[in-house]
């Protein structure tokens, strides 16, 4: 399999980063619902969060990696059944998943420097607090970080069924091109 997009499929590439994305989306999802009800005592109340924000900051990593990796090798083209709507809304569909996956991830680091400390990934170096003086910064953050948690999760799932559907009902190439088999 080549590593760039053609314009019959994804590459290799496009492939891992969104799957990559995907498992860490839904992951940090369980683990941000898991961690939030963990007991004071609870051997996992540090290491909990301390997790979820280590593969956060790891996600906007490869997020920005992703959206790089779009100019230096663009998607293929929507398949020729697709009509304007569709391709309108795949594309407001795309860029609402990548806005909300920025805008959580923000939310997230504001929530986690909200104290003035910056915020270690596994141990190995700190991403510096920048912001830390906003009013109310670690409980407004919040409540925009779960709600946006919620929004893109169950927006992941219904981008998840409308593959399914092209795949099933319309029988056109929009799954199995992210799969990597040729349209």
């Amino acid at each position: 399999m080549q590593l760039r997009n053609s314009p019959s499929r994804y590459g290799l590439v496009s492939i891992v980063l969104h799957w990559g994305v995907a498992l860490a989306v839904f992951g940090l999802f369980g683990l941000g619902l898991w961690m939030v009800d963990l007991g004071y005592y609870d051997p996992w109340r540090k290491a909990g969060p301390d997790l979820h924000k280590s593969i956060g900051l790891v996600l906007l990593a490869v997020m920005l990696v992703r959206v790089v990796w779009r100019f230096i090798s663009p998607p293929p083209p929507a398949p020729a059944n697709h009509g304007k709507v569709t391709r309108l809304a795949s594309k407001l569909g795309h860029l609402a998943l990548y806005l909300g996956l920025f805008a959580v991830m923000v939310a997230g680091y504001l929530i986690s420097t909200a104290d003035g400390v910056g915020i270690p990934v596994f141990g190995l170096f700190e991403v510096p607090a920048l912001i830390s003086d906003l009013p109310d910064q670690a409980d407004t953050a919040g409540v925009i970080h779960l709600w946006l948690a919620w929004g893109i999760v169950i927006f992941a799932v219904l981008h998840g069924l409308a593959a399914l559907k092209h795949h099933f009902i319309d029988r056109d190439a929009t799954l199995t091109r992210m799969l990597g088999r040729k349209a």
